[in-house]
């Protein structure tokens, strides 16, 4: 029980603070930790991970609302689009053959991280109110739908692109980036961790309330420190942790 404390508890700090602090999903390090050390069954992993996103991303995307860091009007839309996409994505997947791409999730958090730190994002929320309204919801939808069809047919990478796309393609400041991606994740991890439950019953209860606390305990530190934080900092910050769990997770695969 013990050792079973300990994973969940780097597991839910890894999880939390890349939630927190980069909108990450949390199966992107609770999965890998629970199949690796305890030698858990992948689905029931997942489904524990998702679940233990639904709650630290809501605490975090309450954070961000709260300090006028999360753009709920185009994320709605753009959460519409990937809801949709990723069942269409999925479906594709699963007509072809070899589509797996398993380290897919982590090359990209290691990648972002590398390009938060040498390349910040230092746009300003009133660049982004100079794109019209219209155009701005035609983006979510665009956005949306290639983000949820390529979650849907690679099966990882949901937060990471997200965060990607919205400041990159988007031109979001950072914090919204981050406020609006987790608002989205909620939603998501909320329909699949529901969807894994109804499917393969309950999972390992004490597995479950200790990855779900830890990555809610940490997810509310990383998102209040990230709001105080200044654009530059957080760049820097944000990009050392989604390098450092990219390649913890790394490693743990390799293990």
């Amino acid at each position: 029980m013990l050792f079973k404390l300990l994973i969940c508890f780097l597991a839910g700090l890894g999880a939390g603070l890349g939630t927190g602090f980069a909108g990450m999903s949390a199966a992107a390090v609770i999965s890998p930790m629970l199949i690796t050390f305890l030698h858990m069954d992948a689905y029931e992993a997942v489904g524990i991970a998702l679940a233990s996103d639904v709650l630290a991303s809501g605490v975090s995307a309450y954070t961000y609302g709260k300090n006028k860091n999360l753009d709920i009007r185009n994320g709605l839309v753009m959460m519409a689009a990937v809801l949709v996409f990723t069942m269409v994505g999925s479906w594709v997947s699963s007509k072809v053959p070899n589509t797996t791409m398993g380290n897919f999730s982590v090359l990209m958090t290691m990648l972002l991280g590398m390009k938060f730190i040498v390349k910040p994002v230092m746009t300003t929320k009133e660049k982004m109110g100079a794109v019209s309204p219209k155009k701005r919801i035609l983006q979510s939808v665009a956005c949306g739908t290639l983000i949820g069809f390529i979650c849907g047919f690679v099966g990882a990478g949901g937060g990471m692109m997200m965060l990607l796309i919205l400041t990159s393609v988007l031109g979001y400041e950072l914090k919204t980036a981050v406020g609006t991606s987790v608002f989205i994740m909620m939603f998501t991890a909320l329909t699949g961790s529901i969807s894994h439950f109804a499917l393969a019953g309950m999972p390992d209860v004490w597995c479950l309330v200790f990855c779900v606390v830890f990555t809610l305990l940490w997810a509310r530190i990383a998102a209040k420190f990230a709001n105080k934080a200044s654009p530059k900092t957080l760049n820097r910050v944000t990009g050392v942790i989604l390098l450092v769990l990219g390649l913890s997770v790394l490693a743990v695969n390799l293990f």
